[in-house]
This record gives C-alpha cells, structure tokens and sequence, in this order.
C-alpha cells in the first residue's frame, strides 16, 4: 500500500479542537500560543518568509511547503532561499548578536517520491538576506518592514564567496551587495537572478 502526498489547505483560524464535540479552542489560539513570539529564531525566520512571499507576490493561499528544496518560488519561476538575523534575541544577552547567515549546501528532499538527493547543493537561483536591524529593546518590532534590511545575491555569487561556504557574516556580505528596503525587494531579486551565469 502507497499513501500519497497530503495537499495541505489554508485554514482559516476557526477550526476548533474536537475530542466527540467542538472545544472551545480554535487554530488561532494554537496559533497565538505557538507563534507570537516574533523575536525567536525559529518563527522569525518563517517570518521573513513570509514577508519576501508578500513582496514577490507569492499567492498566499497555498501553504508554505515546508520541506521544499528552496523558501519561495516567485511568480515569475525565480527560486529563493530565505535566510534571517537579528542582533536582538528572546533570551538574555550581555551584548548584541553578531550578524551572520548560514548558506551551506544541503541535500534536497523530494516530497513526491521520498527520496533524497546524494549530492549537497543551493537549489535556489537568489539568496535573500533578511536583517531585522533594531537595536533597541523598547521599540523593536519585526512587523514594522522599516525596521528590517534585504541582502539578495545570486545564488553564483554564493558559489563563488571564497572565504567560507558554510556562512557569510554582515561585513562580507556588505562587501557584494547593498541593502534594499522592502518595496524595492522585487525589483532587486529579478535583478540578481539575471546575474546568474554572468559571474
């Protein structure tokens, strides 16, 4: 016996628990109890996902895929991979986080047929760099998109980064690419998909 691949839907927050009858808890409970903490690692950079789906146009009624090879897939078929830091965190600090970003190689995973790949690899044609750069406790806010800078390169200048293949700290990434603000995020990744085979 074969079971096929689930096709998530979105759910609309409603939906409630049921054990014989409808609880009195819905999806949006699950939801505010497991994701706002917006500031963790692990939902921040769901986050950034999903502020780069919303400024490529992503339709947002098909769920994120969450083992995809690659983040987001624009509607323009451009593949991104989505990386986020913060100098801020949800635990104690004695001092800021240093900024880096992991882009080390991984094995691609195919849903359809539950097979993975031998080789490591980048599957996606554009990096996107997600930088929430608040410093001050008191007014950091990841839902305000001024508050966070976009790094995008092509996924040939990843290739090519000399100095390390596994990650990529914010002064060498400033050294190939300049920031961009949210609403020129779109315009930058078609920009940087084009470089590819270029370098």
């Amino acid at each position: 016996m074969t079971y096929e691949i689930i096709t998530p839907k979105i759910k609309n927050g409603n939906e409630p628990l049921v054990y014989k009858k409808a609880l009195p808890f819905t999806l949006v409970d699950f939801w505010k109890w497991s994701v706002s903490d917006l500031i963790s690692n692990a939902t921040r950079g769901r986050l950034a996902e999903f502020i780069v789906a919303t400024a490529v146009g992503v339709d947002l009624n098909i769920p994120r895929d969450e083992w995809a090879a690659f983040d987001l897939i624009s509607p323009d078929g451009i593949k991104i991979e989505i990386k986020s830091a913060a100098y801020l965190q949800s635990w104690f600090q004695k001092k800021l986080s240093l900024i880096s970003f992991s882009i080390k190689p991984a094995l691609y995973w195919d849903g359809a047929t539950n097979v993975q790949s031998k080789t490591k690899a980048r599957h996606a044609d554009v990096y996107v760099m997600c930088l929430l750069e608040t410093k001050d406790q008191e007014k950091i806010d990841p839902l305000d998109l001024e508050q966070w800078k976009f790094y995008v390169l092509s996924v040939d200048a990843v290739n090519n980064y000399k100095r390390s293949q596994m990650s990529i700290t914010l002064n060498s990434l400033e050294k190939l690419t300049s920031p961009v603000c949210y609403d020129e995020l779109d315009q930058e990744i078609k920009i940087k998909h084009k470089e590819n085979n270029l370098l």
